[in-house]
């Protein structure tokens, strides 16, 4: 059975990532990208699944990890009645080989290690075959079933019933280390890795990429790691912002709200793209706009809300037998069915993103303005359409009223571009646009007797997503419609102090079932904490949230607060985008800054 989600630690190279398990265990990896199929699965099923296992053979052997500051280098030092090993486990950044390096350090005394491997492709549905062969002088094992194939060296291994496994010793000052290397099963396999070379180099590129974080004030540690994070989802080559490292890890345990987040939502990404951009990391902005101009060009009115790593439009939803589920909550799912879907929103935080972008000094080229202008232009003509939402709800189209919000911030930084950075358009028409949409907001989105806006227009229920509206320019934070919205929002969404999407109970979207409060709305009513004066709430809901991260600083979807667990895709780029923001705000508040 796969450990509790907050018992994973990520790895990555940029490209790819694996979840390392608190008991040794590599549970999930998919080579040699985020959304390729696993070859590791025990995260979706059992141990019979794929699993990569390394730890002390003593059963009573304890450990704590940790990351090497400032990077995704993960240490666990094990303690056994024996001795004391501390295990390195890394992709190495920057060689373009989709490689997992396992060092093995004797401390103290000597230790009996442990491995297990199970290698399974295609999401489970392929035993490969595998043979031993001599290569560079050492035994390596090489496995192949269809496109894929790696190549495993370390100590000598057994197989039995379809599992390699080996015991070693290793004693203090020793160091053992293990490799395994994906490749192209019509080529030949990769050569050893000179893991001291590796991990010199990995451990230098990223606490120099750490090191340039901007953030200066409360919560530094939680903010660079989490910038870490939406580093490590963003791919290398092409700069996509994948939504998370997995698929399918349930929003309640036992439901069916299990999605595939292994995919490139303009909204995540245009949100990371503006965190990106206050912290000091412009290159990585300039990479993200190029993704985008590439994925969505083309019509305009065939934009999509999400797209594949290198923009990708073919994302089918299907679901897998060859994997149970988590816990056994199925389906399992790869693909996701809200492609094809219609939400208004995306176009306005794209928008809204590529004017950060502007004032942060990336100057518009030849293509870029072009773009938005088309753009704008599908947006025109579509903007008054039902749609669903930032949710994604399976349930009906609807007027959703953060939807139409996030049509009036594009049509003003469409606007904003024209005023303040010269550039052209039909300014007045436009503008006229967005003055007409912000009173068919405050008209039809606002409920004067319940005096909050509401989910959507001639509705009575609250949505998270309204909290939004102060984060884009539509009201200020302390505004007294807003202050009746924040009302409204912690009388109706607020579970055991966090917030919920919205209520499931009422029928909107479509599913079964219930869901556990959404971590990334939790930071947003901290977010709004803090630019509204209530700085000691900003602080105590800060400091709760926070310590939901495990021991490595990771944050999954959502929190199960009854069973003290994490739930959902881990981890969620857009929950740690959401605390860095809620850090920034409270750093502002607290300064006197406007930022």
């Amino acid at each position: 059975m796969p450990l509790n989600i907050e018992d994973y630690a990520l790895i990555g190279d940029c490209r790819s990532g694996a979840l390392v398990g608190s008991d040794g265990s590599i549970d999930w990896l998919c080579l040699p990208r985020f959304d390729s199929a696993s070859m590791f699965g025990a995260l979706l099923g059992t141990e019979d699944h794929g699993r990569w296992l390394l730890a002390p053979a003593d059963p009573a052997a304890t450990s704590t990890r940790s990351y090497l500051e400032g990077t995704f280098i993960l240490s666990q030092v094990w303690t056994t009645p024996t001795g004391q090993v501390e295990v390195l486990d890394f992709m190495p950044h920057g060689d373009g080989r989709p490689d997992v390096l396992r060092r093995v350090r004797g401390v103290s005394g000597s230790v009996e290690m442990t491995e297990e491997l199970r290698i399974r492709f295609g999401y489970a549905a392929s035993i490969p075959w595998v043979r031993q062969v001599r290569q560079d002088d050492e035994t390596v094992l090489l496995a192949v079933a269809g496109p894929d194939a790696i190549a495993v060296r370390g100590p000598a291994l057994t197989s039995a019933d379809h599992r390699h496994t080996a015991t070693f010793t290793v004693a203090a000052g020793e160091v053992v280390d293990l490799q395994l290397a994906w490749h192209p099963s019509h080529r030949p396999p990769p050569g050893r890795v000179d893991v001291d070379v590796a991990l010199a180099a990995t451990t230098a590129w990223w606490t120099d990429w750490a090191r340039s974080c901007t953030h200066d004030g409360p919560y530094r540690d939680e903010v660079v790691r989490s910038m870490l994070v939406l580093r490590a989802l963003t791919h290398e080559d092409t700069g996509g912002i994948v939504a998370a490292a997995t698929t399918s890890l349930p929003e309640f345990r036992g439901g069916h709200r299990n999605w595939d987040y292994r995919y490139v939502w303009l909204r995540d990404a245009a949100l990371t793209l503006t965190v990106l951009l206050a912290h000091g990391y412009d290159t990585e902005a300039h990479d993200w706009r190029g993704w985008l101009l590439r994925a969505i060009a083309g019509d305009p009115d065939d934009v999509q809300i999400m797209y594949g790593l290198a923009g990708e439009r073919y994302l089918p939803e299907r679901e897998l037998t060859s994997l149970p589920g988590y816990r056994g909550s199925s389906p399992v799912r790869v693909g996701n069915g809200a492609v094809d879907q219609f939400q208004a929103d995306v176009i306005g935080e794209v928008m809204v993103a590529l004017h950060a972008a502007r004032h942060s000094g990336l100057t518009e080229g030849e293509f870029s303005w072009p773009l938005q202008r088309a753009l704008i232009g599908s947006l025109e003509r579509n903007w008054s359409r039902p749609d669903q939402g930032i949710w994604e709800v399976r349930g009906p189209a609807r007027e959703f009223t953060h939807s139409r919000v996030m049509v009036w911030a594009a049509f003003d930084r469409m606007v904003r571009g024209c005023t303040e950075f010269g550039l052209d358009g039909p300014v007045e028409r436009w503008t006229a646009l967005r003055d007409e949409i912000r009173s068919d907001i405050e008209l039809r989105g606002f409920s004067t007797e319940l005096g909050t806006y509401t989910q959507y227009f001639g509705g009575t229920e609250v949505d998270a997503s309204l909290l939004v509206l102060p984060q884009v320019g539509f009201h200020d934070a302390t505004d007294p419609r807003m202050l009746g919205t924040v009302a409204a929002i912690e009388a109706d969404l607020l579970r055991d102090g966090l917030v919920l999407r919205y209520r499931t109970e009422v029928p909107v979207d479509g599913l079964a079932g219930g869901e556990h409060p959404f971590l990334a709305c939790s930071f947003w009513l901290v977010e709004q904490y803090a630019r509204s004066g209530r700085g000691d709430d900003a602080r105590a809901l800060m400091d709760r949230l926070v310590g939901f991260a495990n021991d490595v600083g990771l944050l999954s979807e959502e929190y199960d607060v009854g069973e003290g667990r994490q739930a959902g895709n881990t981890p969620q780029a857009l929950t740690h985008l959401a605390l860095v923001r809620a850090a920034d705000a409270i750093t502002a508040a607290e300064s006197g800054t406007s930022r």
